[in-house]
C-alpha cells in the first residue's frame, strides 16, 4: 500500500525526496512521515524562514541553506541531492516578494520571460525546470493524508452552523479564490464580513474583532484549479487564536483539500474553546 493517496503512480520510495522547507510546524510533520516511512529525504532551506532547529537535524552532507528567489542554487541543490522528487511545505513570508527577495541570474531568466507573473505562472515554471532536471514536484499534501479536514463536524460539542450560513459563505469564499485574491472568508447572516488577502488568514480573522458580530463563519477553501504541488491551504493552533481574538466561533474547513497541522491538538484545543469545526464539499470541488 503506498505511504500516501497523493503520490504520482509509479512512485519510488527508494528514491530521494529533497523537502524545500518554508515556516512552522508543516516542515517538520512531512520530514517525520518521510523518515517514519524510510524514504531517503533532503533538506532545502531558507534563510530566515526554515526554523534552524530543522535543519540541524540533518548531516551537512543532506542539507543546503539559500535565500528565497535563488533558483539556480536550488536547481543546483536538487542535481547534487539527486532528488527524484521535491515536495514544498511551509509557508514563504508573503512580503518577502516585494522586500528581501534575492533573485540569481536563472530567476532573473525565468522572471523576464513570463508575460504574466502571478503565483500560478511562477510556480508552473518553477514545476518545468525541476522536471527539466528529472526532479517531479510532488502534491504537498503527501504523506500528510490523515492530517486533512474530514467531511462533517471534527468537533463534538453542540454549537452547529446554519446551512445558510455554510452555503453562504462556501460560495463567497471559492469566488475570491477564483479571482485570486485569498482562500478564506468571514461571513455572518448573509453578510461578507472580512475576505482574506495578501495579509493572511491571522490578520483578517483578528479584524473581525472591531465589527462584532454574532456568530460569525470562517470559511476556509481552495481555488477551482488549486496547484497543491506549491499551495496547500492549512488551519492550526495559531487560527484558532486568531479566531479566539476575532470573536469567531465557527469554522468550515474545504475537505480532503484543507490541511490541519497537528489535526488532534487542534480539535482539542477547538472543544476547550468551544468552537466548532466542519469539513464541507464545495459543489464545485475539483
Amino acid at each position: 500500500m503506498p505511504p500516501s493517496r497523493f503520490l504520482p503512480a509509479g512512485f519510488a520510495s527508494t528514491r530521494t525526496i529533497a523537502v524545500l522547507a518554508g515556516k512552522g510546524i508543516y516542515p517538520q510533520l512531512t520530514i517525520d512521515r518521510l523518515r517514519s516511512t524510510q524514504i531517503p529525504v533532503k533538506l532545502v532551506a531558507f534563510e530566515n524562514e526554515t526554523d534552524p532547529a530543522l535543519a540541524a537535524s540533518f548531516p551537512s552532507t543532506d542539507r543546503v541553506w539559500i535565500k528565497v528567489g535563488q533558483l539556480g542554487h536550488l536547481l543546483a541543490a536538487l542535481k547534487r541531492f539527486n532528488a527524484a522528487y521535491s515536495i514544498m511545505a511551509g509557508q514563504i513570508t508573503p512580503r518577502r516578494l516585494f522586500n528581501g527577495l534575492v533573485p540569481d541570474l536563472k530567476a532573473v531568466l525565468i522572471l523576464a520571460s513570463l508575460k504574466e507573473k502571478n503565483a500560478a505562472t511562477i510556480f508552473g515554471a518553477l514545476a518545468r525546470e525541476m522536471l527539466n532536471i528529472g526532479t517531479t514536484p510532488l502534491d504537498a499534501r503527501a504523506f500528510l493524508d490523515d492530517q486533512l479536514a474530514t467531511t462533517g463536524y471534527m468537533t463534538n460539542h453542540r454549537r452547529r452552523i446554519p446551512h445558510e450560513t455554510l452555503a453562504h459563505g462556501a460560495r463567497i469564499a471559492r469566488e475570491i479564490a477564483r479571482l485570486d485574491i485569498g482562500q478564506g472568508v468571514v461571513v455572518s447572516n448573509g453578510t461578507t464580513l472580512a475576505v482574506e488577502a495578501f495579509e493572511g488568514t491571522d490578520k483578517m480573522l483578528k479584524r473581525c474583532a472591531a465589527l462584532g458580530a454574532k456568530e460569525s463563519l470562517f470559511v476556509k477553501t481552495v481555488k477551482p484549479a488549486q496547484d497543491y504541488r506549491f499551495d496547500v491551504p492549512c488551519f492550526g493552533l495559531n487560527t484558532l487564536e486568531s479566531m479566539v481574538e476575532g470573536g469567531i466561533r465557527h469554522a468550515a474547513l474545504d475537505a480532503d483539500r484543507v490541511l490541519i497541522l497537528e489535526k488532534e491538538k487542534v480539535i482539542e484545543r477547538a472543544q476547550h474553546l468551544n468552537i466548532s469545526l466542519f469539513g464541507y464539499t464545495h459543489p464545485d470541488s475539483p
